[in-house]
């Protein structure tokens, strides 16, 4: 592949001139430049160039976008092979070889149980454009309007998608427990937790009167990322599946974030061995670049032509770029990379808190890593034992964080978790560099005064 020179960064004092140009034209809901406010200029794996010259570790990966981290080489070569053919880039959802072969890589990944009765649908661009398509597919299939999701869910920024995550309204969503050790909603944590959030489930849609709409699909994520990386127990998971099953409800999963090795299985539903009805699909398996898909049962294919479209479902450079990135993680064996640095990950991060009381907790699967940031000195609130989480110093350990050259995204309900997506090509060295960095951070920011919020307003 014939390598061109990267364009010079802007002056060292432009970048300032570009953030405040950015926060002067643009809208008030951007989010991620608010707290990371760097100018990239560079990328290469694991670390970016900033337009000042400082260097970043990124384990922010696009939200979990990058499985390959940036600019990987079988990457820039699949695109640049399509470039050079001459190849349509747009082409709606006309028949190509790049999409056969985008197709055929992604089947060969999945349950081979799934696979062999599978359809694919291309959806739009992002991720909450294949929940919608998701929706829609299986109220057409079983003649219901009705949704199951759960607290703490997130699915997306489009009405839908939205209506369906955590703090949403809506009529037809019926909301269930999340089962979780560190916060479980009943007070126990562990199996009992697990299964009393199962047996609520189950009592809620035996209960005539329990006021549910009859509902077309539950929708889950095996790990919880923007409600705070909490992974879904696999028995859980597998209560759900039966749940599901007898009463005819599909099961989608949202392997949005989870999917592409990110939790140690090429497909985080493996750990349970559970074979979802739909699978909603994107950000890595996109190679970087905009693609979104669902596959599901082929016996829920009953829509008409026509019934979901999108203009730029045809993305021939992200199909390319997708299939070179999940045969690259497929081949080099980066899932079980990931299980197994993940786990080093999480048990030094656990070994932190014996000397940072602020940690109240680490969890994670594989690569999908979150450090949840509590209140030592205040008394627990409500029924439970754990210290009040601290956003105040959750954001304060991530600019300290940033100011040593690490990018850490905050997330979880009261944005106290931070959150680790570190590519799957992580070294070991690179992992010991992140968790030192992240260690310092937590040192300085115990040591710097915050204003801390009214514990109570936050349970």
């Amino acid at each position: 592949m014939a390598v061109t020179e990267p364009a010079p960064a802007p002056p060292l004092a432009a970048h300032e001139g570009i953030l405040r140009r950015q926060s002067l034209r643009e809208s008030a809901a951007r989010t991620y430049a608010r707290s990371l406010p760097i100018v990239p200029v560079r990328a290469r794996g694991l670390t970016i160039e900033g337009a000042d010259g400082r260097r970043y570790l990124d384990c922010l990966s696009g939200a979990g976008t990058l499985a390959l981290g940036h600019n990987h080489p079988v990457v820039l070569e699949a695109i640049k092979k399509v470039l050079d053919s001459g190849a349509p880039l747009h082409v709606l959802d006309l028949a190509t070889p790049v999409k056969d072969a985008f197709v055929t890589e992604l089947f060969g990944t999945l349950p081979r149980e799934f696979a062999d009765n599978a359809r694919v649908q291309f959806c739009g661009p992002a991720g909450t454009d294949a929940v919608e398509a998701a929706f829609k597919l299986v109220r057409a299939a079983t003649g219901r309007s009705g949704l199951l999701a759960f607290t703490g869910a997130y699915h997306g920024m489009t009405e839908g998608a939205l209506a369906a995550s955590g703090g949403a309204e809506d009529v037809r969503v019926t909301r269930l427990p999340f089962p979780q050790d560190y916060r479980c909603p009943f007070g126990i944590g562990g199996e009992a937790g697990a299964r009393t959030a199962a047996h609520w489930t189950e009592n809620l849609l035996d209960d005539p009167k329990s006021g549910t709409p009859a509902p077309a699909g539950m929708i889950l994520e095996p790990v919880q990322g923007e409600g705070g990386v909490n992974p879904a127990p696999d028995g859980w998971m597998r209560r759900m599946r039966e749940i599901t099953e007898t009463r005819s409800i599909p099961l989608i999963a949202d392997e949005v974030q989870t999917g592409v090795g990110r939790t140690g299985a090429f497909w985080a539903v493996e750990h349970s061995g559970i074979v979802p009805d739909v699978m909603v699909l994107s950000k890595a398996i996109g190679g970087s670049l905009p693609l979104a898909v669902i596959v599901y049962r082929s016996e829920l294919d009953t829509w008409q032509p026509g019934a979901h479209a999108g203009t730029f479902r045809g993305n021939q450079l992200a199909m390319a770029a997708g299939t070179a990135t999940l045969a690259y993680v497929r081949e080099n064996g980066l899932a079980e990379r990931a299980g197994v640095l993940g786990g080093r990950m999480l048990a030094s991060l656990r070994s932190l808190a014996a000397d940072h009381p602020c940690v109240g907790d680490v969890r994670g699967r594989g690569l999908m890593i979150g450090v949840e940031i509590v209140d030592p000195e205040a008394r627990p609130q409500g029924t439970g034992t754990e210290p009040p989480p601290d956003p105040v110093l959750a954001a304060a350990v991530q600019q300290e964080c940033l100011s040593r050259g690490l990018i850490v995204e905050l997330g979880g309900r009261y944005s106290t978790v931070v959150r680790l997506l570190p590519p799957l090509t992580l070294t070991d060295e690179q992992a010991t560099a992140v968790v030192d960095r992240l260690a310092d951070a937590l040192a300085a920011a115990e040591r710097s005064p915050h204003r801390r919020l009214p514990t109570g307003s936050l349970r």
